[in-house]
């Protein structure tokens, strides 16, 4: 959180999605609800909310969640939908189930399409979201993309022009880095956010991706150990590597 404020109990509770107000005091009466190891009696009462409250408050015998200014960094894998509302397995499912309820409302910064596997960060914090998403950021996005058929040999010069243009648009793509593995893989760098660019900038190049995994963004790497479908908050100054 950027600042300190101050709250009722029941009123911060149920904006983390803990029930609603008369729910959050029905857990305080069963002693449910634990401040600085003491049990809270009046959830009207007002609190100084910052980011150590969860060290402090424990609710139903467990950690309080995150506060709001939560950044999520999530493995996601192939299959789930960037979503609130479309059918099928939602990323949203992969949290914490009361976290659907939190207010304001936790969103991904950016989408990944269905298929797409990696890097992918949540918040309830708006301002992150749009500094993040921003087309004046030119935040860098790196993928691994795993392709049908070899590359043709030009696709670094190419994407680095600055002169591709996707089909149905006017405007050409901004240059992007490719690093060739193999015949069949490359890492692709792009600082834009085109609808499904990295499939559509293969396509114009006559190939198809067979897979797509985000591993950067900026110089925000996912980490090795964080399983597909795993999440972990992220800590301030990790945040800032986004912006490198």
């Amino acid at each position: 959180m950027s600042k300190a404020v101050n709250a009722r109990i029941d009123k911060l509770l149920s904006s983390m999605g803990y029930g609603s107000r008369r729910e959050i005091g029905g857990l305080a009466q069963a002693g449910r609800i634990i401040l600085d190891g003491e049990k809270v009696n009046d959830v009207t009462r007002r609190i100084t909310v910052t980011a150590e409250l969860p060290r402090r408050m424990t609710v139903g015998g467990e950690q309080l969640d995150p506060v709001a200014g939560l950044v999520i960094l999530l493995n996601k894998p192939a299959g789930v939908t960037c979503s609130h509302s479309d059918a099928g397995p939602l990323v949203y499912d992969l949290l914490p189930t009361r976290w659907r309820r939190r207010d304001p409302a936790i969103s991904t910064v950016g989408r990944l399409d269905k298929e797409t596997s990696g890097l992918l960060l949540l918040t309830d914090d708006g301002e992150f979201l749009h500094r993040v998403t921003s087309p004046k950021r030119k935040v860098s996005k790196t993928y691994r993309a795993t392709l049908s058929r070899p590359l043709n040999g030009d696709e670094v010069e190419l994407f680095a022009s600055g002169t591709l243009m996707l089909k149905g648009e006017t405007k050409p793509l901004d240059p992007a880095v490719l690093k060739v593995v193999s015949p069949t893989e490359a890492y692709l760098t792009i600082t834009e956010g085109r609808y499904h660019q990295v499939r559509r900038m293969f396509a114009a190049c006559g190939n198809h991706v067979e897979a797509l995994h985000r591993e950067r963004l900026g110089q925000l790497h996912l980490p090795e150990d964080l399983i597909a479908g795993a999440w972990r908050q992220l800590a301030g100054e990790e945040r800032q590597l986004i912006f490198l």
